[in-house]
Formats: structure tokens, C-alpha cells, sequence
């Protein structure tokens, strides 16, 4: 029995020694890994940097530490990092060209026109742009056309075909399953609720989409006519014949592409540029580690902050699969601290948002109105900045936005589900209840029962005031009557460029003209620093965050393809504010 006990114990012992050993072995490798992170990337000479034009791009980068540590694909992710690296590569003499690596990247055609404008900066030093594709995407090559040479895989193709909008209804297929939606709104082009009530688009809906998606199109036209030195006529002329099945060779000749090349061929294009031999190695880097090296430094303690808000707008952080969103009372602390903030002397609202709840939209107005009166605030609209990313932007002194930009959509609206036939009559379930008053059972999470007509009547009710005090909101923003903005808002949406005609936005430009801007009406002249907020958390803190459901979240959007944003919102509905101020549907651009 002793001898037993003995080796029970020396057992145990022996675990636990060995636990010992693998924990302090596991923190010895935790603190070599921070220590490397935290290193400052060297570049070597002759460097290209190399960005990869595929996966969906953002605003802000949504770290995941874990697929770093790991070494995961250092893919365009963040319009913003990308461009400060091209910012960066234009000043270090390391850095000789750039390579852009040519996917299919889902991109608002705001952010492809920024990224775009960033290359067509950068060839002002001089130095080299080489594109590759095995196939280009539409808004890629957009992008890719502004390359010194575009190099095509002798078996691919370039997308371009023009633009066209996707809608899907859900209305039949709700109905099967017992639901309706009861809708109360304010808008006539206010179209959010169409694919849930109808089984096409309305007049008033395809009208607006034909009429802002004319207006990407004829940039994209004008924009590829002149870095390639095509005429816009030719082509449109291409358009109409779907290049993707035109012979590649065809393409070269049509001057749509420089030369056809496997990968081999483009590194070698890549060398003589770079002025390498063909037996030297080729050094790629990466944005992220062209966005670590040191800026020139300025000596001054006076910052323009540039706040980044992304995403649906919600009241408050609620459990769901991820994603961006602007968290309104979590936005209305950070602009306190802002304005509190005395190093901070100006502040560009950086909006990229279709809107979402109506009433966390009119929090952070009357935050941004609070910061704007001590310190000026400049809004630039990144892709779309509409419904409640409007709402927002009426709070700042002047706004820019891109030609593409897809603005407006002033309007308001509420959606019920009722899914009392699916209850009852499907699933069997009855429902009674004792009141005290006539509308003590009246509740907009209950899907049971349908609104009564006076029920509905006070949700009606409560939107037109909503819309109202948008209309007031954006009248006093633009100094117009809200008659005028009622004529041009009533949900309807407008690129930046209709928004500039019809007195929606101040200014053309992207992020870099809405800093200048601010740096000058702040008047810092040039003796300022570019401050991002809200700042990167630790990257210790995201690993600790990282949720479970991140990876089940990614084989969702992937299976679900373009039905996942409107099954998400589904899913929702019950989180969020009934009263909404959102772009008037999710639309797949292709």
C-alpha cells in the first residue's frame, strides 16, 4: 500500500513538474514573440513594396493576433494602412516600386477611387507601379490601371463589363414561413424595406440607382481613359463586349493590358525595374511592415485626430457575429475625451456607415455639435456615408466627400415583423394576457400579434418626427430651409458629386484634403502631427478578446456570400432600435 502511495504521488509530482516546465517555456516563447513584435521591420535595399488587391477592404483593420502569430496572409485589409504605406514608400529610398497583386477585391467605389488616387501620387517620385493578374476584377483593374505596366496570366481576363445592381426580395419566401413586415416610414425613395414587402424595385428606387450608379461608372470610364490613354468611347465600346471571354491576346492589343505573363514573368519585370539581375533575389515587403518604419518626425504638441467611425450604428455593443459597427454611446465618450483633449486642436470625422439606429445618430450629432463649438470638426465621407452616417456628418463645420461617395438617403423607418401566422397557425402556440389599460400589452418585441390601426398610427407618428428632426438637423447644418433639404432628401441616395451639385457636401476630396483643411481653419499652418483615434489596442488585449464565434463568423460570410448582411440584419432586429435611419437596402454592385 506504501509503495502504491509512493508512486501515486511521485506520479503527481512528476505532472506537475512537467506543467511547471511547459508554463515557464510558454512564457519564455510569449515574451520572444512580443519582443519581436515590437521590433521595428528592417528594410532592405531594393525592396518593392507588394499589396494585395483581394478579400474585402475596410477602413479599419480588424486585428486578429492570433492569425498573425500564425503568419496569415498579409492581404489589403484597411484603406487607411494601405495608403499611409504607399504615403510612406514615396519618401524611403529602400522602397523602389510597388507591386499590386490583382484579385477580387468587395470595395465601395469611393475607397477603390482613394487607393487609386494614392498610386497616381506616388508615380509623381518617380518610382515604379507593376500590376499582376491571373484575373482582374472590375473595380481592381480600376485601380490596377494606373500602373507603368499591367501584366496579365496569358490564360486570364479582365472583368469589365460596366456596373449592375442585385437586389433579392425576401418577401415570398417570408411569407411561406408565416411572417409579414409592417412598415411605417417617411421617404419615397426610403427603399430599406423593398426586398421585405415587394418582389421588385420600386419606380422611385430603380430611378436612384440608375442615377447614382451612372455616376460611378462614368468615373470609373474616365478615370481608366486616362491612365491607360484610351478614349472613354472605346471603352465603352469594350464594356458592351464582356472582355472576361475576350482571347488575352485581344486585350493587348485593345491596350487594356501591357503584356502576358505567368507569375515568373512579372518577378522578372519586377528585377529589371528595380534594376536586379535575374539571378538576385527579389525583395517584397509588406504594408504592415512599410507602415511600421519611423515618419519624418515633427516637433510640435499639436494634433489634428482623425476618428475613424465604421459600421452599422447601434445604441449600444450588443453580442452578435462581428463586424464594424459605431457604437453611439461608446462614440459620444470618445468625442468628450476629444474635446477635452487640449493637444487636440482639430478633429476630421472619418464616416464610413450606412446608418442604423435613429436615435444613437442623434446622440453623437449633438456630440459632434459639442466638440465642433470649442474645436473645429471636418467630416470626410469614405465610401458611403448615408441615412444615419448623414445624420452624423450634419454635425461637423464642413464636409468632404469623394466623387463616388454614396451619400444622402435622408429619410426615416420603422419594420415590425409579425409572425403571428407562423406562431399560431404553423407552430400551434396560442397567447392571452390580462391588461390594466387598452395598450398595456402593446410591445414592438412581441411578433404574436399584428398592430392594431391605432397602434400603428402612434409608430407612424413617432417616424415623421424622426424625419422631421432629421430635416432640421441637415437644414441648419447646410443653412437651407427644410422645405429645400425635404426636395432633395425624402431617402433618396446621391454619389458625392450629386451631393456637391445639390449642396449635400462643402467639397470634393478625400481623408488627406479633410486634414489639410482642418489644419488650416485650426490654423496649425504646417506645425502639427496626424493623430488616429480611437487608438490600437494592445495587441495582448485583442488576443484576449477574441471571441469563439470570429471563425464561425467567417465560414458564415462565406457561405452565405452576399445574403449574409441582410440575414445578420434579420437576426437583429431585436437588439436594435425600432426607429431607423439606414440605407434603403444592401445591394450588391457588380
Amino acid at each position: 500500500m506504501n509503495t502504491f502511495v509512493k508512486n501515486v504521488l511521485s506520479s503527481a509530482l512528476g505532472v506537475f513538474l512537467a506543467i511547471g516546465v511547459m508554463m515557464a517555456v510558454g512564457f519564455i516563447l510569449m515574451f520572444g514573440i512580443v519582443a519581436s513584435m515590437e521590433q521595428k521591420p528592417v528594410l532592405k535595399k531594393n525592396s518593392v513594396l507588394r499589396i494585395s488587391l483581394d478579400g474585402a477592404l475596410s477602413e479599419v483593420k480588424q486585428d486578429n493576433p492570433l492569425q498573425s502569430l500564425m503568419g496569415g496572409d498579409d492581404g489589403v485589409s484597411a484603406l487607411g494602412d494601405v495608403c499611409e504605406a504607399i504615403r510612406k514608400a514615396k519618401d524611403l529610398d529602400r522602397v523602389k516600386g510597388i507591386f499590386l497583386e490583382a484579385g477580387s477585391m468587395a470595395a465601395y467605389p469611393a475607397m477603390l477611387e482613394e487607393l487609386r488616387e494614392a498610386l497616381i501620387d506616388f508615380k509623381k517620385t518617380g518610382k515604379f507601379i507593376v500590376a499582376y493578374g491571373n484575373n482582374y476584377s472590375q473595380g481592381v483593374y480600376y485601380v490596377c490601371s494606373t500602373a507603368d505596366k499591367v501584366i496579365l496570366n496569358p490564360q486570364g481576363a479582365v472583368d469589365w463589363k460596366g456596373l449592375a445592381a442585385d437586389m433579392t426580395f425576401y418577401k415570398n419566401l417570408l411569407e411561406k414561413v408565416g411572417v409579414k413586415m409592417q412598415v411605417c416610414k417617411v421617404g419615397t425613395y426610403k427603399s430599406y424595406v423593398e426586398p421585405y414587402t415587394l418582389t421588385e424595385m420600386s419606380p422611385a428606387n430603380r430611378e436612384q440607382i440608375t442615377s447614382y450608379m451612372d455616376s460611378e461608372w462614368k468615373n470609373f470610364v474616365k478615370g481608366v481613359s486616362v491612365s491607360r490613354s484610351l478614349s472613354e468611347d472605346s471603352l465603352q465600346a469594350y464594356a458592351d463586349r464582356f472582355m472576361a471571354f475576350v482571347p488575352a491576346e485581344e486585350l493587348v492589343k485593345c491596350g487594356m493590358v501591357d503584356t502576358l505573363a505567368y507569375i515568373d514573368g512579372a518577378k522578372s519585370v519586377l528585377k529589371h525595374m528595380t534594376g536586379l539581375d535575374d539571378d538576385d533575389k527579389l525583395r517584397m515587403t509588406t504594408v504592415s511592415d512599410v507602415c511600421a518604419q519611423k515618419a519624418k518626425s515633427k516637433t510640435t504638441g499639436k494634433y489634428v485626430a482623425v476618428y475613424r467611425a465604421e459600421g452599422d450604428i447601434i445604441d449600444n455593443q450588443i453580442q452578435n457575429f462581428g463586424g464594424a459597427t459605431i457604437v453611439g454611446s461608446k462614440v459620444v465618450k470618445d468625442l468628450e475625451k476629444l474635446e477635452n483633449d487640449d493637444k487636440v486642436k482639430a478633429v476630421v470625422l472619418r464616416i464610413n456607415s450606412g446608418g442604423g439606429s435613429a436615435y444613437a445618430s442623434e446622440q453623437m450629432w449633438h456630440a459632434i455639435k459639442r466638440l465642433d463649438a470649442k474645436k473645429p470638426v471636418i467630416i470626410s465621407m469614405g465610401g458611403v456615408a448615408a441615412s444615419g452616417g448623414y445624420y452624423m456628418s450634419a454635425g461637423g463645420r464642413y464636409i468632404f466627400a469623394d466623387p463616388t461617395t454614396l451619400t444622402g438617403s435622408i429619410g426615416i423607418f420603422g419594420m415590425i415583423p409579425d409572425a403571428s401566422e407562423l406562431m399560431q397557425g404553423k407552430l400551434g402556440l396560442n397567447f392571452d394576457n390580462v391588461k390594466t389599460n387598452k395598450m398595456s400589452d402593446f410591445r414592438l418585441d412581441k411578433m404574436y400579434r399584428p398592430m392594431n390601426p391605432e397602434e400603428k398610427a402612434l409608430v407612424q407618428a413617432e417616424i415623421e418626427r424622426g424625419y422631421a428632426l432629421f430635416l432640421k438637423r441637415v437644414s441648419e447644418c447646410r443653412k437651407k430651409t427644410t422645405e429645400a433639404i425635404d426636395s432633395i432628401a425624402q431617402g433618396r441616395v446621391w454619389t458625392g458629386e450629386q451631393a456637391l451639385e445639390n449642396g449635400l457636401v462643402d467639397q470634393l476630396g478625400n481623408l488627406d484634403a479633410a486634414v489639410a483643411y482642418a489644419a488650416k481653419v485650426a490654423k496649425l499652418e504646417d506645425n502639427y502631427k496626424v493623430k488616429n483615434v480611437p487608438e490600437a489596442e494592445p495587441w495582448y488585449a485583442a488576443l484576449m478578446q477574441q471571441k469563439k464565434e470570429s471563425y464561425f463568423e467567417q465560414q458564415v460570410r462565406a457561405l452565405a456570400g452576399e445574403y449574409y448582411e441582410p440575414l445578420m440584419q434579420l437576426r437583429t432586429f431585436g437588439s436594435q432600435h425600432y426607429v431607423q435611419a439606414r440605407l434603403p437596402y444592401v445591394l450588391s454592385i457588380r
